[in-house]
């Protein structure tokens, strides 16, 4: 197994004050990475990109497998989370400002993480992973820039609802949400049963997720750190209103969408509509995991998410 080399740096955003860290892993015995190697990470609405792709668990945090397996990997965390700059509305009580970190937003940051690893790269195009609000964000920016992407991989991500998500808790929008981080397991795990939960989740994973996630708020005080608000206010606007922030037929690079059958944020027949709409696509497959939550990233059934992703960047 080769050394991995690891990078931490920050880029600017489009808003003065506000930088965006990005975590890059590659094998340095590689010289040059192509467009079908280069991969950006995006994260989901509560969790920043370290606790979903750089938790060193089971063979590996998953980041090092994909950089293990060739690939130049980048995760980004867009203002508000893990080492990005926080917006000044964040650093309030949550009342004092309107919700923060829209969408669009998002997308912007993305757009200047792009831009940056193309230019520092060489590359005339790369591939994006989304997670989740990551696939919303990494789906939009497809959809805008076909040129600038290799291939986009999408995992459960953000889709037309009944109008009830569970993402949303209800109650006023704040500037930010007050997230428990021990509390999540119950919810991450729900419905399951004893077994059932250790396959997915073995001893000791939680712990090493949560122990990554605390750190990554500078603000965490008895396991509690903020989550924006931005992204509740666009589920009301957009997906609990059952209208789509972007349009999927405008996405005409080769798509992989993935899915585990236990996801309750986002269903399977969410995913039959969005697989359907990716019609322009220049191809598009689409991958149901048994076994797996919304968070299957960081279980065991990841695994396949990794298998798959090979396969169809490679």
């Amino acid at each position: 197994m080769t050394a991995l080399q690891t990078e931490n740096f920050h880029i600017p955003s489009d808003t003065a004050d506000i930088t965006l860290h990005i975590r890059r892993k590659f094998r340095p015995d590689i010289a040059h990475f192509g467009p079908e190697r280069t991969i950006v990470l995006t994260h989901g609405a509560t969790l920043p990109a370290e606790s979903l792709f750089d938790v060193p668990v089971g063979r590996g945090a998953f980041m090092d497998i994909l950089a293990q397996a060739g690939f130049d990997v980048y995760a980004l965390n867009v203002r508000g989370f893990g080492g990005s700059s926080r917006p000044a509305g964040m650093n309030g009580a949550p009342e004092d400002a309107p919700p923060q970190v829209r969408t669009e937003t998002a997308v912007q940051d993305l757009g200047a993480a792009v831009a940056h690893i193309l230019a520092e790269r060489s590359l005339p195009r790369l591939c994006l992973i989304g997670m989740s609000w990551g696939g919303t964000v990494a789906g939009t920016y497809t959809s805008r820039n076909n040129d600038k992407i290799e291939k986009l991989v999408l995992i459960a991500p953000q889709w037309i609802n009944n109008g009830v998500s569970r993402l949303d808790p209800g109650g006023p929008l704040k500037a930010y949400r007050a997230f428990n981080v021990h509390a999540f397991k119950e919810r991450w795990l729900q419905g399951l049963s004893a077994p059932m939960r250790d396959k997915l989740l073995p001893p000791g994973w939680f712990e090493k997720w949560a122990d990554i996630i605390l750190k990554s708020d500078p603000a965490e005080k008895d396991g509690i750190i903020r989550a924006p608000g931005g992204v509740i206010q666009d589920v009301r606007e957009y997906w609990s209103a059952g209208k789509a922030f972007y349009n999927p037929q405008e996405i005409e690079v080769p798509v992989l969408l993935l899915h585990a059958e236990w996801d309750r944020d986002v269903v399977t027949d969410q995913m039959k509509d969005l697989f359907s709409r990716l019609q322009n696509a220049r191809f598009r497959r689409w991958v149901e995991i048994g076994e797996g939550t919304h968070m299957v990233v960081m279980e065991t059934g990841r695994e396949q998410v990794l298998a798959e992703i090979g396969l169809f960047l490679q």
